[in-house]
């Protein structure tokens, strides 16, 4: 009989020393050494910016960073979980873990202390991302197990969580998962949720319904490998959307790699097929650009579009894994490899 765990937390925080570079209300560049490698990323405003990490890290700002900590969360063996995804509310913050057994934490007092709200084992079970409609809804993925996609869902602000039976589901294709690459699998708008998968197939599952009911499109984007499909989307309403990705194993192949949507999903195109940047591992409009302004970045770079997708500005750096902006638009936040970085929008 395999022995069942229980999530336990074990709290050490530490503080990361402050930045050089003077703080102030403009947004300024300034980049951070923080020792973890980061694919989850939540920029709630100017001052309060989460992330969530391997070695059971997630880390905070709560001072547009002036000052960083960091806490260490345990599961009840002492190992370290890797967190691909974080999720920020009004009320709490929300930390899942990818692999088994998939743990979410929850903190309510900006990271004092930290509960576990939801436990799950399996061996197949591994949660890629995580994403909250206002204070009370919220769901997170994960890749499928017995035929559907891993979704579980909250009603009462992250406290607790219940899974969505397969029976309610579409039926996920062989090969058919999802890359947890930088929380970017799950976009919302309103009351609708789409859910980007990838590998042997890559299509948008879609809720209109916060996630009670379902169907599937399919999109034009390359899959059929176990390492091709979308690895990140961002909704610009509940109509204009895009999804990015490609093939991890040929980073520069551009031809299907990029992909939008005018109808909420139903339907997808690829934008400027064999044109632009290649493989990227997170995507994001940037807000009050009308869906002009649009970042992708990855592995081979950041790169920087002002005209919808059209054309792109490329920088070569391969430190960063997703992107999010503050909601006003003028200030970008980055992560990856041990490190965060800010900038000014359009410098």
């Amino acid at each position: 009989m395999r022995a069942l765990f229980v999530a336990l937390l074990v709290f050490t925080g530490c503080t990361v020393p402050n930045s050089d570079q003077k703080i102030d209300q403009n947004c300024t560049s300034d980049t951070w050494q923080l020792g973890t490698s980061i694919r989850a990323l939540e920029v709630v405003s100017d001052q309060e910016i989460w992330y969530a990490g391997a070695n059971g890290i997630v880390g905070y700002t709560l001072d547009g960073g002036a000052t960083w900590s960091q806490d260490t969360l345990r599961l009840v063996d002492g190992s370290l979980p890797a967190f691909r995804s974080i999720a920020a509310t009004g009320r709490a913050v929300h930390a899942l873990t990818i692999s088994n057994p998939a743990v979410l934490f929850r903190t309510t007092d900006s990271g004092a202390h930290w509960d576990s709200v939801y436990t799950e084992h399996h061996p197949d079970v591994f949660y890629d991302s995580m994403a909250f409609w206002d204070d009370e809804n919220g769901i997170a993925m994960g890749d499928a197990i017995d035929g559907c996609l891993s979704i579980i869902l909250t009603q009462d602000g992250g406290a607790s969580w219940k899974k969505t039976p397969c029976q309610r589901l579409p039926e996920a294709m062989e090969g058919e998962a999802a890359f947890a690459a930088s929380n970017g699998n799950i976009a919302v708008s309103d009351s609708a949720v789409w859910i980007a998968t990838g590998g042997m197939a890559s299509r948008i599952f879609y809720s209109s319904d916060r996630g009670h009911t379902w169907e599937v499109f399919t999109t034009p984007i390359v899959q059929g490998g176990t390492m091709t499909g979308m690895f990140s989307m961002d909704m610009l309403d509940t109509e204009h959307g895009i999804a990015w990705g490609g093939d991890w194993e040929s980073m520069s192949d551009n031809s299907e790699n990029k992909i939008v949507t005018h109808d909420g999903g139903e339907s997808w195109e690829l934008l400027t097929p064999a044109e632009g940047p290649g493989y990227c591992s997170s995507v994001q409009f940037v807000p009050n650009t009308n869906g002009q302004g649009i970042w992708a970045v990855g592995v081979p770079g950041i790169h920087r579009s002002q005209n919808g997708g059209k054309t792109w500005v490329t920088e070569q750096d391969s430190s960063f894994y997703t992107v999010r902006f503050t909601p006003d638009g003028n200030c970008v936040w980055l992560a990856g490899k041990g490190v965060i970085s800010r900038r000014p929008v359009n410098s």
